[in-house]
């Protein structure tokens, strides 16, 4: 584990991820390589293959990725998408994560793979990358960006470190930009943060760092479809998860994604993707 010092949401981030309930439930039920929401076609699609079609999405809004491109990927958990990316693409991924655990599983998956030589997976915060100013062409970041206090940094580090003509592509669960704060006020206190980022504060801060063409494309429909996936999965492999997941992470988990479910469902939660261009 690594001795450095981060923030207290920083920190809150790193020892949930890095607990074996943590780890264990995503790998389990997302089928391995993902921890990020999904794009479905229909209600029983597979969770890995809703996440797949995901990264695919946001890939689109990028231009082009080829071999000379250098892509840093913000809280890239077990780096599925950016095996994903290399392999469609023959480009090369740092992934910036705080768990320890989820990397050292990473990178073993990019050897079994034989994607280690386009792939470093860098323990650390998307709050302060060790890498100088505009050394990427894409800055990536799936459902990671909520668990910071100072989304504002993160969209910060995003434009120094793209060159200029870069993108920077992000998916993001958040609240709305009228919603009920007091409604979701449990979410609030399972992720130990007192607010989520939401669609204007993202335009608004992207604009306001310098990012020119910013644009979201909103798909709350399946914010609600995916966490109620994960609830039926949960449900579903309950027996598989014993040993692995404690009673107590389970149950919580349960809880806590019946809560995102009914803020979606209540316009009080949203999820989607948004590109801004240096």
């Amino acid at each position: 584990m690594s001795n450095r010092k981060y923030s207290s949401d920083v920190e809150v981030a790193r020892n949930y991820y890095n607990s074996q309930d943590a780890h264990n439930f995503y790998y389990i039920i997302w089928g391995g390589e993902d921890l990020h929401l999904g794009i479905y076609e229909s209600e029983d699609e597979e969770i890995s293959v809703a996440s797949r079609r995901a990264v695919d999405r946001i890939a689109s809004f990028a231009g082009k990725i080829d071999s000379n491109t250098r892509i840093v990927d913000f809280g890239g958990g077990f780096a599925g998408s950016a095996r994903h990316l290399a392999r469609k693409f023959g480009c090369h991924v740092t992934v910036v994560n705080l768990s320890e655990t989820e990397n050292q599983r990473g990178r073993k998956m990019n050897n079994d793979q034989g994607l280690s030589h386009l792939i470093d997976i860098i323990d650390g915060s998307y709050d302060d990358v060790p890498f100088d100013d505009r050394t990427f062409d894409l800055v990536w970041s799936e459902d990671a960006i909520l668990h910071s206090n100072n989304k504002r940094l993160v969209i910060g580090e995003a434009y120094r470190l793209l060159k200029t003509g870069g993108d920077f592509v992000f998916s993001d669960p958040m609240q709305t930009d009228n919603c009920n704060q007091e409604v979701l006020q449990p979410i609030y206190e399972r992720i130990k943060l007192s607010s989520l980022g939401s669609p204007a504060f993202y335009l608004k801060a992207c604009k306001e760092t310098g990012f020119r063409e910013v644009s979201f494309e909103e798909l709350p429909d399946h914010l609600i479809l995916h966490y109620s996936k994960v609830l039926k999965e949960t449900e579903r492999k309950q027996d598989d998860l014993k040993g692995f997941v404690s009673e107590e992470y389970i149950q919580n988990m349960k809880k806590g994604l019946r809560h995102w479910i009914k803020g979606g469902k209540e316009n009080n939660l949203t999820w989607g993707i948004f590109h801004a261009k240096k």
